[in-house]
């Protein structure tokens, strides 16, 4: 998508995680472990794992402020249809996106879910 070119150029490869749904997580159940988390990093390749596996995140570059406030709410819409909303840091010409399931205090699969969407704005 021309509107959303960021500076990083790489094929859009669609998975699994694309089509998922995320499912609301009220806590009770256990962050992910290192290997689930290694084993789903491997599908959103531009993203990164914290050093403490409590979150994932991606920086993102635009050419100038007007694709950067697009892709910001076409992120905020995705959030909300998924009801599952990351933290994200916002200037000029960048967005940077943080996921993490605040509930268990760690990661779970709507974090992956939710940045495979991401990505595929792109």
């Amino acid at each position: 998508n021309p509107y959303f070119s960021s500076k990083v150029v790489w094929p859009l490869i669609m998975n699994d995680l694309t089509l998922e749904q995320c499912e609301a997580c009220e806590g009770g159940i256990q962050p992910m472990s290192a290997a689930e988390i290694q084993q789903l990093i491997t599908k959103i390749p531009l993203w990164l794992v914290d050093p403490d596996g409590h979150a994932i995140q991606r920086h993102f570059t635009f050419k100038s402020f007007l694709p950067t406030m697009a892709f910001v709410n076409a992120v905020a819409w995705l959030a909300h249809q998924q009801k599952h909303h990351p933290d994200m840091s916002v200037g000029y010409n960048y967005c940077t996106i943080k996921y993490t399931t605040h509930s268990i205090n760690g990661l779970s699969e709507n974090d992956f879910i939710c940045a495979a969407k991401v990505d595929a704005l792109i």
